[in-house]
């Protein structure tokens, strides 16, 4: 089973990300998604799971739930944007993965046994970051695998 994780689009959908995100069965949004029309493009490529963002005040977008829990190959994630609005112990809740976004800066890393997985953004670029997207891979063992892709765009 192949996810993608993207995060902070603030209303732009990349050409790009047709390509990026080939082939996966469904995509997280991770908030900041700044209008509708690119949830409608992602929903193209697979079925989206979104959370709300800081800037998703209106419409569609303001609907979207703060957070929200996924089930993927068997094992529970959480989806966030704001990790700062962290309010539980994703260890002691069985979690295996906690997805965020909203600092726009790619980043995977552990603690206590469960993976924080930022795509980074893959809207309009900001200062000099780069353009990514992730992608999580589950094997049929049930072992992740967790990838940062950076999108060459002009």
């Amino acid at each position: 089973m192949k996810i993608g994780v993207v995060s902070d689009t603030h209303g732009l959908f990349r050409p790009e990300l047709s390509t990026a995100l080939a082939g996966v069965e469904r995509i997280l949004h991770l908030g900041d998604v700044g209008a509708q029309s690119v949830l409608d493009e992602l929903g193209k490529i697979a079925p989206v799971t979104a959370v709300r963002g800081n800037v998703d005040r209106e419409g569609p977008c303001a609907e979207l739930p703060e957070t929200e829990v996924v089930l993927i190959g068997g094992h529970y994630t959480y989806m966030l944007h704001d990790l700062n609005t962290l309010h539980l112990d994703p260890a002691a809740g069985k979690f295996v993965v906690v997805f965020y976004g909203h600092t726009h800066v790619p980043r995977l890393f552990f603690k206590k046994e469960v993976l924080y997985f930022n795509p980074g953004s893959c809207g309009p670029r900001r200062f000099q970051l780069p353009v990514t997207v992730g992608l999580l891979t589950i094997s049929e063992e049930g072992e992740f695998d967790a990838k940062l892709i950076e999108i060459d765009c002009v």
